[in-house]
């Protein structure tokens, strides 16, 4: 039991991830990205920090999987993260209206869920891209695309053009800034803690804001 708690401990630490796994980093990397695109308890997995530290540990992940391109690597993390939304879709449609009647729990907070579709409902179809970049919405989005019945046609195109842009831009940061700057394996954590920072802050500013008009109209 305290060897499972030690592992999803160091889950949050993606250098951890990859020294500690090394042949198998590749598949962890995969679990995680389509547990947090595929089930509303991924929520709290670190996708973008991940991302950005397999982007960084790109010569090692190539190495250690056939000595293929880092292209085929992104290439891959993709594909799992378009399946992921694809099985979040799949939980909405199947299950959207029991999931809104279902208790909190530790792993499944209702509000998250409302949130998700307010934020659907605002951006439409292109919230399926935008939700790539912000974590919690990540995990809700594509349920909720599937509760309200969206054209599984329509979902699919802006499913995979959420999923390149966001593995790709995220892992090239991390590669090619490990390129100029082989240094930031040595500051991961600080780099970590800014990359949660602006992907939770610009939401959080944006529903405070949201809320504060909200206000306004009822004085």
């Amino acid at each position: 039991m305290s060897d499972f708690w030690d592992f999803f401990q160091h889950l949050f630490n993606p250098r951890w991830i990859f020294l500690y796994f090394g042949n198998t980093a590749l598949f962890i990397l995969l679990a995680i990205v389509f547990a947090e695109t595929g089930f509303f308890i991924g929520f709290f997995l670190p996708g973008d920090s991940l991302l950005f530290t397999a982007g960084i540990f790109g010569k090692d992940l190539c190495k250690n999987f056939y000595n293929v391109p880092f292209f085929v690597i992104i290439l891959i993390v993709s594909c799992v993260a378009i399946l992921g939304n694809m099985q979040g879709y799949w939980l909405g449609y199947k299950s959207g209206k029991l999931l809104y009647n279902r208790k909190d729990s530790f792993f499944f907070k209702k509000k998250h869920l409302i949130l998700a579709k307010l934020f659907y409902n605002k951006y439409k179809t292109t919230a399926l891209i935008m939700s790539r970049f912000l974590p919690m919405f990540r995990s809700f989005a594509p349920i909720v695309a599937g509760a309200i019945r969206v054209d599984f046609k329509k979902f699919m195109i802006y499913n995979i053009i959420g999923a390149l842009a966001w593995t790709f831009s995220i892992m090239l940061a991390g590669h090619y800034l490990d390129k100029h700057f082989p240094e930031l394996k040595n500051h991961l954590e600080w780099i970590i803690l800014l990359i949660v920072l602006m992907t939770t802050l610009p939401v959080f500013f944006k529903m405070k804001i949201s809320k504060n008009k909200k206000k306004k109209i009822f004085i």
